[in-house]
């Protein structure tokens, strides 16, 4: 009762509610990849939908199965996605979905991120300023999901309405804070015998003071910066991408090609190597056609099997073999994947050692510490720092 009573008076609006309601309007085939803001909602609908869910590689593949299941089914689908990965959407969106092409329609569930007024991380300001010029530059009308069921309603029979009459996307835009906290309960948690952070230090202590780092999005860029910051406090030699998921990888390749005396490295994640994985194939491709080139370029994934930094929800990351994928791409791969200190300290120190591009794997377990800091300098600090630390 007391459970009823505090729901009643909550501003918050409980995932299952817009779940059920999404539901019993047919939309109940989800594709997505999922975003810290609707990290409860993607919780819930990981734990409900069961195969009617897909994580899919980044937010332009979920936007296409969404598009391949209508044409399938005749069925609206739902895609979810935070704001920063509208970019990915574009194509899909104007080039097959939108009313003057294939007409598909779908409702598109988007974290706001950077919404003006609120406070937020540097890499989300502009796209959060920008989110609504966007949609309305694609021709993609949206609303803003309210907080009570009777406000879920009014916007689900707005966007039904648009799709019976354009048949073409229609997003709901998702604020800080609309959904009641929800723990994901669908999670198998892995016996590897390190944490991510663990592993980051091991990394960072085994290669030299001469190398630069590039690490990626979310709390591995964080834990980098928290070690520096507990060690020797140089934080010019690593590139923190805050912003641009997926894509460190290819921004160490450019830095690798044009400094080909300094070794690079790359701290990539599972969930971040699958989103752009074609990167995978320009970096062997231009090693293939280009003798020498990128022989400073290593690459490790740290693969703990899960969208960690928006909620945990699984990767496919477990269930697929990035020492083949990278291998038939062109990379020397110097281990199988590892698990222990000992063996990524040792697999550090081949890796420097072996000719790129090259590449391993190293397992980890879930999750990160509550206190796990954020880096105190501003995105320009990092880049003019290391700049001048490349410049050397």
């Amino acid at each position: 009762m007391l459970r009823n009573v505090q729901r009643r008076f909550s501003s918050k609006l409980p995932a299952r509610v817009l779940y059920d309601k999404l539901e019993a309007k047919g939309m109940d085939t989800f594709f997505g990849v999922p975003d810290s803001l609707l990290k409860d909602l993607c919780g819930y609908i990981t734990d409900a939908a069961g195969e009617k869910n897909v994580c899919t590689a980044n937010e332009g593949s979920a936007v296409a199965m969404a598009a391949g299941h209508h044409f399938a089914t005749g069925n609206v689908p739902c895609v979810y996605l935070q704001n920063s990965g509208l970019g990915n959407t574009i194509n899909p969106v104007l080039s097959l979905a939108h009313e003057k092409v294939y007409q598909v329609p779908m409702l598109l569930v988007i974290g706001w991120r950077g919404e003006p007024g609120v406070k937020d991380e540097p890499q989300h300001v502009a796209q959060g300023a920008l989110t609504t010029e966007i949609l309305d530059s694609c021709e993609v009308p949206y609303r803003v999901l309210p907080t009570t069921a009777e406000g879920v309603d009014e916007v689900l029979k707005e966007a039904l309405e648009h799709f019976k009459t354009k048949g073409s996307p229609f997003a709901v835009l998702v604020k800080k804070g609309t959904f009641e906290g929800y723990k994901l309960q669908s999670t198998t948690d892995n016996t590897y015998e390190m944490t991510r952070e663990e592993a980051i230090k091991c990394i960072l202590d085994g290669i030299h003071p001469t190398d630069a780092v590039v690490s990626t999005t979310g709390m591995p860029s964080r834990e980098v910066f928290e070690h520096r910051a507990g060690t020797d406090k140089n934080h010019s030699r690593d590139f923190l991408t805050v912003g641009g998921m997926g894509h460190c990888s290819q921004i160490a390749a450019g830095i690798a090609l044009s400094k080909p005396e300094k070794q690079v490295f790359v701290i990539d994640g599972d969930g971040a190597a699958i989103m752009h994985m074609g990167g995978l194939t320009t970096v062997g491709g231009i090693a293939a056609q280009r003798e020498g080139a990128l022989s400073n370029f290593k690459h490790i994934i740290v693969n703990n099997g899960a969208h960690d930094s928006v909620g945990g929800q699984p990767t496919v990351a477990f269930d697929i073999n990035f020492s083949k994928i990278a291998e038939g791409s062109g990379y020397t791969v110097v281990t199988d994947p590892v698990t222990t200190h000992d063996s990524l300290k040792a697999a550090v120190v081949k890796l420097r050692e072996t000719d790129g591009p090259c590449i391993f794997e190293v397992r980890v377990k879930r999750g990160a510490r509550s206190d796990l800091g954020r880096p105190t300098t501003t995105p320009v600090q990092n880049k003019e720092a290391l700049m001048e630390f490349l410049s050397l």
